[in-house]
């Protein structure tokens, strides 16, 4: 029987098949090879920059991180598909997973992955900011209630953004756009 190699955690890091990476207060301390590609970037031009070149706007990039505080205190993980920026501008449907390392400050320090959705569910209307962080909720199964609560709206500024959103995307009911944010047709 054959020794077990020595395992090269830097080697899987840096060869992973998800985008990774390690942050410090929102900024990227570390990242792979697959993160780069998806965001269009050289590994070396993602080091010691901010999470928010990654967001199609300063307003999204603080918003999200307002959201995941509460949520990475109680659990000490946090996940969602979310509308992010490439490099080029390209917009596209990312799903974000993290864990942070210091329970009492989710910030401080954290472990995340993307996974770029783009080939099953493309950016295919003109969204606002809002409309993407609404339309992203509603991916996530929550009621314009909940929407309402969590992004510090009323439920009646939220149900106007889901008309918009419907009627951007030719939705005649809310299970329809559901399915067309998610990219399922027919």
């Amino acid at each position: 029987m054959s020794a077990l190699p020595t395992i090269d955690y830097e080697t899987i890091f840096r060869h992973a098949p998800v985008g990774m990476c390690v942050s410090h207060n929102r900024v990227i301390h570390a990242c792979n090879d697959a993160l780069a590609r998806m965001f269009g970037y050289q590994p070396r031009e993602l080091i010691g920059k901010s999470f928010l070149v990654l967001y199609p706007t300063l307003d999204e990039f603080e918003r999200t991180g307002a959201r995941i505080v509460p949520i990475m205190s109680a659990k000490g993980h946090y996940s969602d598909e979310r509308i992010m920026k490439r490099s080029n501008q390209e917009l596209f449907w990312c799903h974000v997973s993290g864990r942070s390392l210091i329970h009492d400050d989710p910030h401080a320090a954290g472990i995340w992955t993307f996974e770029d959705l783009s080939a099953k569910r493309p950016v295919t209307a003109e969204l606002t900011p809002r409309e993407r962080e609404i339309a992203a909720l509603l991916v996530e199964g929550k009621t314009s209630k909940l929407i309402a609560r969590q992004v510090g709206l009323s439920p009646r500024t939220v149900e106007m953004h889901r008309a918009k959103l419907m009627r951007k995307f030719s939705a005649s009911t809310s299970s329809e756009l559901v399915h067309r944010l998610v990219g399922v047709t027919g």
